[in-house]
């Protein structure tokens, strides 16, 4: 049996704001009716979350539920859990319209620390993120790349994309933190 390893094997690069991807990490698609009582339900059982509201996070200790689509949601956990986390989430909604799959190794996390962040999406997201805090998500596309981004605080946030294009968002994430090109937009 082979080793997961991560997209980009911790890669990092300090520039104005400090890039680094994230190593593994658990991630499971879940559709489904996000009103259903059913879903509510096993959200609360086996994530210890409710179901998020349109465009945020929340978050029970290391599992984070991120509403995605008016009915699609992403869990984040340990790597090594979600397998587990899946198989007990699709049980709970037997009987039910869902889908829940593993998507662990096709996606790859970066995160993007220092006050500086939102200069840095900016450059690269059509995104307006005045307002933009911790527990929000947009779903939008970096240069030519489909992407996702929460705050995880107000100095730090993390983006996923897909790992086959990890290389490439490594890289606009890199060179659109080259200190010298601050645009000072969101700074204060």
């Amino acid at each position: 049996m082979s080793n997961a390893i991560s997209a980009l094997n911790g890669a990092s690069a300090a520039g104005f704001v400090t890039l680094r991807e994230e190593g593994l990490r658990g991630m499971i698609t879940l559709r489904a009716d996000l009103g259903d009582k059913a879903l509510a339900a096993a959200l609360n059982s086996h994530c210890g979350t409710s179901v998020p509201a349109q465009r945020k996070c929340v978050q029970a200790g290391p599992i984070t539920v991120a509403w995605m689509s008016p009915d699609e949601l992403m869990i984040f956990c340990a790597y090594g859990d979600a397998p587990k986390l899946a198989a007990d989430l699709r049980a709970a909604l037997a009987g039910t319209h869902h889908l829940v799959e593993v998507v662990s190794d096709a996606r790859a996390v970066f995160s993007l620390s220092g006050a500086a962040w939102r200069d840095v999406i900016a450059k690269l997201a059509p995104v307006d993120l005045d307002g933009f805090g911790a527990g929000d998500i947009r779903r939008t596309r970096f240069a030519q790349v489909a992407a996702a981004f929460w705050a995880t605080g107000d100095d730090q946030v993390e983006i996923m994309c897909f790992r086959s294009v990890g290389q490439y968002m490594f890289d606009l994430l890199r060179l659109s933190s080259t200190p010298g090109s601050e645009v000072s937009y969101y700074a204060g």
